[in-house]
């Protein structure tokens, strides 16, 4: 990675794991760009994956996860969405 410049991250939703629907309409199989979508993203989720979406963009990685990869899930325990943020090449 060049310095200064961030990688692209797509979020893409895997998995939901609570019994309710999002409340923000989001569905297993919705994918985004971080930073073009991010207005369209839930907020809970994006405040839950923001560390994790920081430590990719600088090159760091998380145990028990793939290189350039990191999953998590939204705060909501009625819904509990599961995204990975992943790098993608630009």
């Amino acid at each position: 990675m060049k310095r200064g410049k961030r990688p692209k991250i797509r979020l893409t939703i895997t998995d939901r794991k609570g019994e309710c629907r999002c409340h923000r309409g989001h569905r297993v199989g919705d994918v985004f760009d971080y930073d073009t979508d991010r207005g369209d993203i839930c907020p809970m989720a994006l405040h839950c994956g923001f560390p994790y979406i920081d430590i990719l963009r600088y090159g760091g990685s998380l145990p028990g996860q793939d290189q350039g990869q990191a999953e998590f899930c939204c705060s909501d325990a009625d819904v509990i969405m599961v995204f990975k943020a992943e790098i993608v090449d630009n």
